[in-house]
């Protein structure tokens, strides 16, 4: 039986913490699912097709991918995206308590669900104080993203 786990996220778009995250779960499981979700209660800078590209250049340039698929979900619940694939693991990048407060309800119901278990990673120190609202505000504001980015999403933010 495959060891199937799911990266969700918003992705909007992927900092170095998340890469970092995909990174170090991906030799854990047969398969990882990197996973663009549509969160309604945010405002997107990126369209999902965008930050799927974005993911998919990311993994490629950073030398991973031979388990991992890049998926979008946008209809119904994640953990239906779960069942849809066989996964049985969420995996979330936990930066504070913060996250931690915010994670642990939706936890707690998606095991309850659909039997699928939430596994948080923390952070790289060197990227826990970096979030993509934060990256979004930096580059609107015509700052430099590169240190909290991949490439490929500093290329994109430079030439939008």
């Amino acid at each position: 039986m495959s060891r199937i786990a799911v990266v969700p996220g918003s992705f909007d778009p992927i900092t170095l913490g998340h890469l970092d995250v995909i990174e170090r779960a991906a030799p854990l499981y047969d398969e990882l699912h990197v996973v663009v979700v549509h969160n309604p209660d945010k405002a997107a800078l990126l369209p999902i097709a965008q930050r799927v590209s974005l993911l998919e250049s990311s993994v490629r340039d950073a030398g991973l991918g031979d388990n991992i698929v890049v998926a979008s979900w946008s209809v119904g619940l994640l953990v239906d995206y779960c069942t849809d694939v066989g996964a049985s693991v969420l995996i979330k990048g936990i930066r504070s308590q913060i996250d931690v407060a915010y994670e642990t309800p939706m936890a707690i119901v998606n095991r309850d669900l659909a039997d699928v278990e939430t596994v948080f990673m923390l952070p790289n120190p060197a990227h826990a104080h970096v979030s993509s609202s934060l990256v979004r505000q930096v580059a609107a504001l015509g700052g430099d993203v590169g240190p909290y980015v991949p490439p490929a999403v500093g290329r994109y933010l430079r030439s939008s």
